[in-house]
């Protein structure tokens, strides 16, 4: 790492995180070390008549706090998020854009799943009062992009602005493509995530049709169990993650607070299944290897993974393999951790929340627990960090996302020199 040029190392800045367990990055964090449960029954639609009834809800969010409550009207709830979010990574920053040129500030905040709120409000006038009663607004406030976009408008960056749509591993390909972004001289400066807010009637719906999702309704705290043998399926989760990155020589420049450094990136397609990860892991695996790559680094030198851990039977015993497919004898050295026992699975936004986590980690010195693991299973062998917090002075880490559709991303983070 030390012969890459300062213009092409990447830095992050600057943490936003609006998330089940606290509406920023220290009470989120907080959250995780202590192994709080964000997860609780389904407050924000009557979910009596699906067979799951439980997720991890951004509770006490006033959107009026963060927007200006006209321009919050017009938007989704995944907007809000992504919006709160973004403000405080950009105000952690101490960016200043006065001082910087437009055109070199860009933005890729994605979600997997968008406006549904809107989506099925609109939807619901249509059929009950006709297509007059459709608003204006909708369209703008369903689409993916506009979380950039509202952001870019609020800040004034012009430069490579979209978003990005990989269902799971949005958040995680987003910073991923900032990061190339950046290291090609593209950029000074990106702001990347995700965001989701589709904890509503129609997801959940299209969802428990999958059995997909976890149904233990009578325990929500103990219903996301990653890698652990009792483990059913996935809890939903909402919120958003973003980060500010930018060249190690901008940041440099402006006397930025570098918070760590994002060394790696790699993507991938298991090209095997609409829904089910790879039964080999290849195509993580394959992912993990190009970031690895990428960071110029070897496996190990890996010492913690934040994994996609989802709680799914078949995710968490194929990521697994995954791991020990690449690591080899090394995969039984690795803390790996699954936050999403935690928070739920926030779907397009958990590649950003889990990046923020993983910075988190790394500067305090602390990796975070997978709870409710109680059971172990022969096929999830590793050492997943079980229910306690654990002190650790970790230099580098990695956090892998897999999306439907196949698509993985993999990210390493190192801690600043």
């Amino acid at each position: 790492m030390g012969e890459m040029p300062e213009s092409q190392r990447v830095v992050i800045t600057g943490l936003g995180a609006i998330t089940p367990l606290g509406l920023d990055v220290d009470s989120f964090f907080q959250g995780l070390i202590d192994g709080k449960c964000g997860i609780s029954k389904v407050e924000s639609f009557d979910a009596s008549k699906f067979t799951s009834q439980i997720g991890g809800e951004i509770k006490d969010f006033e959107v009026n706090d963060h927007m200006d409550p006209k321009q919050a009207r017009r938007n989704d709830r995944f907007v809000h998020f992504a919006y709160a979010a973004a403000m405080q990574a950009f105000k952690d920053s101490g960016l200043n854009m006065e001082k910087e040129d437009p055109d070199r500030v860009g933005i890729f905040i994605g979600s997997g799943i968008g406006g549904m709120d809107t989506i099925e409000k609109n939807h619901t006038k249509l059929l009950e009062s006709g297509p007059r009663k459709v608003s204006p607004f909708m369209i703008p406030a369903l689409i993916s992009n506009m979380a950039s976009g509202i952001v870019a408008i609020e800040i004034g960056a012009m430069g490579p602005n979209f978003s990005i749509v990989s269902a799971c591993a949005t958040g995680a390909h987003a910073i991923g493509e900032s990061l190339k972004t950046l290291r090609l001289g593209e950029a000074d400066v990106m702001i990347a995530g995700g965001s989701e807010a589709a904890i509503t009637a129609l997801s959940y719906g299209g969802f428990c049709s999958m059995k997909a999702m976890c149904t233990r309704n009578d325990d929500p705290a103990g219903a996301s169990r990653p890698f652990d043998a009792d483990r059913s399926g996935f809890v939903m989760g909402e919120g958003a993650g973003v980060i500010v990155m930018e060249t190690l020589e901008h940041a440099k420049k402006r006397g930025a607070n570098i918070i760590c450094e994002i060394v790696g990136y790699g993507a991938s397609c298991d090209a095997n299944h609409i829904t089910a990860p790879h039964p080999e892991g290849l195509g993580l695996a394959g992912a993990m290897k190009r970031a690895l790559h990428s960071a110029s680094l070897n496996p190990e030198s890996i010492e913690y993974i934040n994994a996609h851990g989802t709680s799914t039977p078949y995710n968490d015993k194929f990521e697994t393999k995954a791991m020990k497919n690449l690591f080899g004898e090394h995969a039984n050295k690795l803390m790996i951790s699954s936050t999403k026992s935690m928070t739920g699975h926030l779907l397009g936004a958990a590649g950003g929340i889990e990046s923020v986590a993983c910075a988190k980690m790394l500067t305090e010195g602390k990796i975070a627990p997978t709870i409710n693991y109680t059971t172990p299973d022969p096929d999830c062998d590793l050492d997943y960090v079980p229910n306690e917090a654990r002190e650790a002075k970790v230099k580098i880490a990695m956090s892998n996302s897999l999306g439907f559709g196949g698509q993985n991303a993999s990210l390493i983070f190192k801690v600043y020199e």
